[in-house]
């Protein structure tokens, strides 16, 4: 069956272009009222909608796709947002860096897991401070786990409690203290000096 196609032209209403195509149940109409235009597809399973005003254009479709040979810039004076109700994700192929000239917050309801299969790094400024806080942490790993500062290095607690389970070793090239109230040196074989 051929394609249906009118053209009304009103003065109040403005003009309204139409394509009806009965084979596949699909509506397409264009409407110029003076004040905006709407491109609309309508279909059985679903409708997308194009309008544009002179302030705004609003998209309003099943899926939205943008594919580009090249770039896609996007660019905004004010704020910004994207949400997904959904699963969101974003991914590269080469490397992705997220920057601000501010803040960058991360945050999630549940978890935050960052993963890195060659290398993480977490780097504060050097002349300032990286901190990790949490009602409980704990740093693990299957190989060596090495703390190392060039200057002094420091651990506080109401109770401090280091183990080994083979041979443990505390030396220093300087002067080591051990003090305390009361002060325990135990073990089947104890060797001083």
């Amino acid at each position: 069956m051929p394609l249906v196609c009118t053209i009304e032209m009103d003065k109040t209403a403005g003009i309204t272009v139409t394509v009806v195509n009965a084979d596949a149940s699909i509506t397409q109409t264009i409407v110029m009222d003076g004040t905006k235009i709407e491109i609309k597809v309508a279909g059985d399973s679903a409708t997308s909608t194009i309008t544009q005003t002179s302030e705004k254009i609003a998209i309003a479709c099943k899926q939205f796709e943008v594919t580009a040979d090249e770039t896609i810039t996007m660019t905004s004076t004010k704020a910004s947002s994207w949400t997904s109700q959904d699963t969101f994700s974003v991914q590269s192929t080469k490397d992705a860096t997220i920057s601000s000239d501010a803040n960058v917050s991360i945050s999630g309801a549940q978890n935050v897991t960052v993963e890195g299969t060659s290398k993480v790094g977490l780097t504060g400024a050097s002349t300032n401070t990286l901190t990790l806080e949490s009602a409980g942490a704990t740093l693990s790993t299957a190989a060596t786990l090495t703390l190392e500062g060039t200057s002094q290095i420091s651990a506080k607690g109401a109770m401090i409690e280091a183990k080994a389970d083979g041979m443990m070793n505390l030396e220093a090239s300087g002067i080591a203290t051990l003090k305390g109230s009361m002060t325990n040196v135990q073990g089947s074989l104890v060797n001083l000096g």
